[in-house]
């Protein structure tokens, strides 16, 4: 459908060009609408402050910042923006139109997205960072320093603020009328051309999820074929935090970027056919809850690391996550480790004698 849109719709009193809401609007369905935002205020109500106490973990109370725990500060900045924005996302669904300008409506969309890469490309530093700590030992001090770290992390954020660009280019402010023949504003896609969603669509899941969970689950198969081959069977505790993130943020993005595949789908299907108008209606049906569960894994770390740092809480009470953070410094515990199970398998092939374990 062709569309033209006002670029001072707030402050232009008259309406133009009123659209059906119901082709193009994610909050036409009531029952998605209200459960949409039950979700993000729970995800709110956990997020905000939980992302909050491990910045403050992070930043006042850590002793040593190691490699990880400054990857774990930027995505909880990261989190924590995104958090934070939800409210917006909240009166949108509750009122079932925009109320908070042009500007934001491509304000609060470009840095959902911006902190989306942020997430995936921080966790696929992080797993990175545990492959050549487990993998290259002897070397990870000098190919992965604390400076090294601090320009690979400006340069993805440089990066996330670069390609979430059409996010600005593709959404603004417009009229449309609610099932009352209502008139309502919605902040919305701006698509003129079939070949325009599949650009921006395809882009966000390649780019945002396929291309890092591949470098991810490379490094997971390097660090398990490593532990194999140095018989070193007990996970170092950073490896599993790590790993649970990995895993989290995977679950609760699959379904947002399944939905833009399935427009893509829909996309390349021809006008006016069955396959199509089934393929938008699921889309339509499904992006606000899958939106939703997306904000889900940004409020879901504070609770991992809750539960991984639970046995310092006794001991170090409102510090505890510091606590967890310095015990899983990867330059201090996993690269020692696996150093000295190697050095004991090179020297039992030297000797034929079998590696000691635990002192035995």
């Amino acid at each position: 459908m062709s569309q033209s849109y006002s670029p001072s719709l707030l402050t232009t009193p008259t309406y133009i060009n009123v659209t059906n809401p119901e082709d193009d609007s994610v909050v036409s369905n009531d029952f998605t609408n209200t459960l949409s935002a039950l979700i993000l205020g729970l995800v709110f109500l956990l997020g905000v402050p939980g992302n909050l106490f491990i910045i403050w973990s992070i930043l006042a109370r850590t002793r040593e910042r190691s490699v990880t725990t400054l990857l774990i500060l930027n995505l909880a900045c990261a989190d924590g923006i995104l958090m934070a924005l939800t409210i917006f996302f909240i009166v949108y669904l509750a009122k079932q139109s925009w109320v908070f300008g042009d500007a934001m409506c491509k304000g609060a969309f470009y840095l959902c997205n911006s902190n989306m890469y942020a997430s995936i490309f921080l966790i696929t530093l992080m797993s990175v960072h545990r492959m050549v700590a487990v993998v290259f030992p002897r070397k990870a001090k000098s190919l992965v320093t604390k400076q090294i770290v601090r320009r690979a992390i400006i340069g993805t954020w440089v990066l996330v603020m670069l390609i979430s660009i059409p996010s600005l280019v593709f959404r603004n402010l417009r009229v449309d009328l609610d099932e009352k023949r209502m008139k309502r504003l919605v902040c919305a896609p701006n698509h003129t051309e079939a070949r325009h969603v599949r650009f921006q669509n395809t882009l966000e899941t390649v780019t945002g999820f396929i291309l890092p969970y591949s470098v991810i689950i490379t490094c997971y198969v390097l660090i398990l074929r490593r532990l194999r081959q140095t018989k070193f069977q007990r996970k170092v505790r950073s490896e599993n935090l790590i790993l649970a993130i990995v895993v989290t943020f995977g679950l609760f993005w699959l379904p947002y970027h399944t939905i833009n595949m399935l427009q893509v789908a829909a996309e390349w299907c021809k006008n006016g056919s069955k396959a199509k108008e089934n393929l938008d209606k699921i889309s339509k049906n499904s992006r606000a809850v899958t939106s939703c569960l997306a904000f889900i894994s940004s409020c879901a770390n504070p609770v991992l690391y809750t539960f991984a740092g639970k046995s310092y809480i006794k001991q170090s009470g409102f510090a505890f996550m510091a606590r967890l953070f310095e015990g899983t410094s990867l330059d201090q515990t996993g690269t020692k480790k696996i150093r000295g199970q190697s050095k004991d398998l090179a020297e039992s092939s030297s000797t034929g004698t079998p590696p000691l374990r635990n002192g035995k």
